[in-house]
């Protein structure tokens, strides 16, 4: 195993990565935090440099620092104090393994785009306001009463309970039971008392 430089012993991101390796999984917090908040800018930067897109970068980012600290809690980097090349490491081989999936799929794409069928996406299901109406009618007092609530003044279950004078998780299930009616009114044209 080579020597450490003193450069790499004394960089604050070796000493942070040292911390966390060396404290319980899940307790250095602190130093996790503040290792991000020294990593983040230059892992950014890289995938700026590499992807060419701010938000792969900002992907990277995330990707590369959460398993740089999963690692770290788990004692798997051989030498915490060299970080940075572990990090530059973890950077590359993400950003090869993108452009690998990236290139597979533009391939599968060139060689199939032309026998998928192209989706209609401008036809949205049309919704029958007249048939919704009538069944929220159909429905008993309080079954509708929790669902304008809930659905129409954009109420909590609490909330609703209050004014109800009903317990939060007694108006959950008369909203379950009456959303089912709804939509077994909807589909079929009645409910089911």
């Amino acid at each position: 195993m080579e020597s450490l430089d003193a450069t790499e012993l004394d960089s604050p991101e070796g000493r942070l990565a040292c911390a966390i390796a060396q404290a319980p999984a899940g307790t250095a917090c602190e130093a996790e935090a503040q290792l991000y908040r020294l990593l983040a800018p230059r892992v950014r930067r890289y995938g700026l440099r590499h992807l060419r897109d701010s938000q792969a970068a900002a992907d990277l980012m995330q990707h590369v620092l959460a398993f740089t600290i999963e690692q770290l809690r788990a004692r798997a980097v051989r030498e915490p104090a060299r970080v940075l090349s572990f990090v530059l490491g973890t950077c590359r081989m993400t950003v090869t393994d993108l452009r690998r999936t990236e290139g597979r799929r533009n391939e599968l794409l060139e060689r199939y785009a032309a026998s998928l069928p192209q989706a209609d996406i401008h036809i949205a299901p049309r919704l029958d306001h007249q048939r919704v109406a009538d069944c929220l009618q159909r429905l008993a007092e309080r079954e509708r009463s929790v669902l304008v609530l809930t659905f129409y003044d954009d109420q909590p279950s609490e909330v609703v309970g209050t004014q109800l004078g009903l317990s939060s998780a007694n108006v959950r299930v008369i909203r379950h039971r009456g959303l089912d009616k709804m939509r077994r009114c909807v589909d079929a044209g009645r409910v089911r008392a």
